[in-house]
């Protein structure tokens, strides 16, 4: 049984960077929040993530009062290339499409930021807390079952609840409706390297053994990926993953990778997942909750960040004005632009990884086709420039 009971306006589960700008939002408008987040705080701003934040999720944070660390910490990015047996394609898309450039701020960085910015605005934050069941969320008074990672219990009632704990968190198994779901069947090696990148370039190797990426963080740290068979990868040498890597960006032709110690590894498979409705009663999703995007174009956190800004002007306008119609419509504002960001993602995908099946051969032909139209057709460029930047 529940050892204590607490009641609040809003209750937020997770606190990355859709339930944080969602409650620094709330509570600006003196909404009263309470985010619950599984892991402690110092695991939450030492985790790594994305870190390329689109304009329109930089103008969110703008707009809101918590870019302070991004413009002290932030650099612009606006360059990428992509090297495969054909030929070096360099787009520098400041030059294409919108105009528009990346700012580079890691995403550990921008949690830290939004949490002290948080708690300053009085909201309350509960660590290593999990929300374990959700109740009565067509009610008045929906409620939350959350135990902490001591084994204590409590039950916390809300006006609104919403789910940003991710893919497998209670918010997103409590909705039913339709979902669509597209598993690549590839995996990621993800590596952290105290290692400064070789360009100043986001740079895509499209190999036939497999996609390779560097991701440029700072100057002296630098994400890479490398796709690979499974779990074995974990435990691959230093100079495995580094011979690995040097052959699938090529570094004979354009430049051997500067090297360093490798500082972490993970596994990413690359899975997708689009739902609708995104709600459920008085229960809303944001961030990972609402759609499960693979990484392939840094659509993660962007999606995350502009999610949080609608539902939180939706809950204001609903609990301020006492006009919910913003709120019925969540799912209607939200998942075109979750649509259209996993379109992109998907082209990307096939863009990058050598394909496998039956029919193989002929989908490696257009993939050469697609990489040469990139580097010859300003129309295409000026396509990739506004779908890889926008969100």
């Amino acid at each position: 049984m529940p050892r204590g009971s607490s009641d609040t306006t809003v209750l937020v589960f997770g606190a990355g960077p859709a339930g944080l700008v969602l409650g620094n939002i709330l509570r600006a408008a003196g909404i009263d929040v309470l985010i619950l987040e599984r892991r402690d705080r110092a695991h939450i701003e030492q985790r790594a993530r994305a870190g390329f934040l689109a304009p329109a999720s930089v103008a969110v944070l703008a707009e809101h009062g918590l870019d302070t660390g991004l413009r002290a910490g932030g650099h612009t990015h606006q360059t990428c290339e992509f090297r495969s047996d054909s030929a070096r394609i360099e787009l520098s898309y400041d030059e294409l499409g919108r105009g528009e450039v990346h700012t580079v701020y890691p995403q550990q960085r921008l949690v830290t930021d939004l949490v002290a910015e948080y708690l300053r605005r009085g909201g309350e934050l509960r660590c290593a807390t999990t929300a374990e069941q959700i109740g009565d969320e067509h009610g008045d008074k929906p409620w939350v079952l959350a135990r902490t990672a001591d084994g204590a219990s409590s039950r916390i009632t809300a006006r609104y609840l919403v789910g940003c704990d991710g893919a497998q968190g209670a918010a997103r198994r409590r909705v039913r409706g339709p979902r669509s779901t597209h598993d690549y069947a590839i995996t990621w090696l993800a590596l952290l390297a105290q290692a400064p990148p070789t360009t100043d370039t986001v740079a895509y190797g499209v190999h036939p053994d497999g996609f390779a990426g560097q991701m440029p963080r700072s100057p002296e740290v630098t994400r890479y990926y490398l796709q690979c068979a499974g779990e074995d990868a974990l435990r691959w040498s230093e100079d495995r993953v580094w011979n690995a890597l040097s052959d699938r960006l090529r570094a004979d032709r354009y430049g051997p990778l500067r090297t360093g110690p490798i500082i972490e590894r993970g596994l990413v498979r690359l899975r997708s997942e689009i739902l609708d409705p995104i709600q459920q009663g008085r229960l809303f999703l944001a961030g990972d909750a609402a759609s499960t995007i693979s990484p392939s174009a840094a659509k993660g956190a962007n999606l995350a960040i502009l999610t949080a800004r609608s539902l939180a002007a939706a809950l204001i306008a609903a609990i301020v004005d006492g006009d919910e119609s913003a709120l019925r419509a969540h799912s209607a504002d939200c998942v075109p632009r979750i649509r259209r960001a996993h379109e992109f993602s998907h082209w990307m995908i096939g863009l990058l990884h050598p394909p496998t099946g039956p029919h193989a051969g002929f989908e490696r032909e257009l993939q050469q086709a697609r990489l040469h139209s990139l580097a010859t057709s300003r129309p295409h460029q000026d396509f990739f420039a506004e779908n890889y930047v926008g969100i």
